[in-house]
């Protein structure tokens, strides 16, 4: 019986660990995308996702820097469609989006050994995560968070204004595809957390979360951090509690805090 309380202890824990980690990752990065009003952005790369795990196992590997690369690839191509401003954004990621989802499910259903495990990436299995796949995180989150360090006065001067950031000398190009990255690159580790239906929650619900509360980007940052991961932890508890999938959980306990920031009274808010 010790050694099950035991087992039990070491999994909830390992679920833990890797869930705030994607967290820690995914709030700083989501609030760009909540500032730049791109919150479809991260579907999109959640759909293109979806894609490079069929191509991954069509080449014989599960390796996810063939999900980052595959990410990448669609990134770059909304950045060469975006030239000439003929289409809106918002067009072009619902185009990419879709289609690479499309494309990503034809691969998947032609891989007989993939269908059986179509759930697993769509909303993840953060309880099946082993100590490889959260070494792998603790990388993606220390990349992602030093990317975002290195980015981080030249993306928020985009953000402000991207024309007078260029006149400045920000490299808007450079910074974009950077971010981009950082963005494939959450992505590709989190699939096994959350999925890639919900990933794009844990960026923007924590992010949305924070921005009631914040008074500086900073504090935003670091707010969607700690809400964040206070969801993971809410949600793997919920989960175990009443054997309910951890990643709607997660998403659902992400929500609650968002809906308590909202609904503090001015006066109470930080």
């Amino acid at each position: 019986m010790a050694r099950g309380v035991i087992m039990i202890d070491g999994f909830i824990l390992n679920a833990m660990l890797a869930g705030i980690m994607v967290a820690m990752a995914a709030g700083p990065l989501g609030c760009f995308l909540v500032w730049r009003r791109m919150a479809y952005f991260g579907d999109t790369i959640s759909h293109s996702a979806l894609m490079g795990v069929g191509l991954g196992v069509a080449l014989g590997t599960q390796s996810p820097w063939v999900i980052v690369a595959t990410c990448a690839v669609v990134s770059g191509v909304l950045l060469l469609l975006q030239k000439g401003g003929k289409f809106s954004t918002d067009t072009l990621l619902g185009i990419l989006a879709h289609s690479s989802l499309s494309i990503g499910l034809i691969v998947i259903a032609l891989q007989e050994t993939l269908r059986q495990d179509m759930m697993f990436f769509l909303i993840g299995d953060i309880l099946a995560i082993g100590p490889a796949e959260i070494m792998g995180i603790a990388v993606m989150m220390t990349m992602a968070l030093g990317g975002l360090i290195l980015i981080w006065k030249p993306l928020l001067s985009i953000t402000v204004h991207e024309d007078l950031a260029q006149v400045e000398g920000v490299n808007v190009l450079r910074t974009k595809i950077i971010y981009m990255l950082l963005i494939a690159l959450l992505v590709a580790f989190a699939m096994k957390v959350i999925g890639a239906l919900l990933i794009t929650s844990l960026m923007i619900i924590p992010a949305a979360a924070a921005r009631n509360i914040a008074r500086s980007p900073v504090q935003m940052a670091i707010y969607s951090m700690i809400i964040g991961s206070l969801a993971v932890v809410m949600g793997i508890m919920t989960s175990s509690l009443w054997d309910l999938p951890a990643g709607p959980s997660i998403v659902l306990s992400a929500l609650i805090l968002f809906l308590i920031g909202r609904g503090l009274p001015h006066r109470y808010r930080i």
